[in-house]
């Protein structure tokens, strides 16, 4: 009599990693020293970044409709250069805007990374 009872088993390396992977996007992460301080250095400049790129947008808008009041409305030529000039006012805003919530910012965060970097240099 013949016994057809086989094991079959495959083993790869490729698929245990991918399970490996996709089982750590799901399991509880406790957040190690070292990532707080990439998150911490990271939400300085975004803050300051996303105030700065609505100033500019606001400055282009504003100026933009300066444009169309000297170009196309040719009746508000004198309004469409003050609002040019607000709007031009209002760009050369978001530089400036960037660098002080960046300063304040660090000040604000700095005690926080000091003690993380101490932490992570021992």
């Amino acid at each position: 009599m013949k016994n057809n009872e086989s094991f079959i088993y495959t083993y790869s390396a490729k698929e245990q990693e991918e399970i490996k992977k996709i089982r750590e996007k799901y399991l509880p992460k406790e957040p190690n020293n070292m990532e707080r301080l990439r998150r911490l250095d990271k939400s300085v400049t975004n803050k300051s970044t996303i105030a700065s790129l609505v100033a500019g947008i606001i400055g282009t808008l504003i100026m933009g409709i300066g444009m169309c009041c000297c170009l196309v409305w040719t009746d508000y030529f004198v309004a469409g250069i003050i609002i040019g000039a607000v709007g031009i006012a209002v760009l050369s805003i978001a530089y400036p805007l960037y660098s002080y919530i960046t300063k304040k910012e660090r000040e604000r965060i700095a005690p926080e990374i000091i003690r993380l970097t101490d932490e992570l240099m021992k």
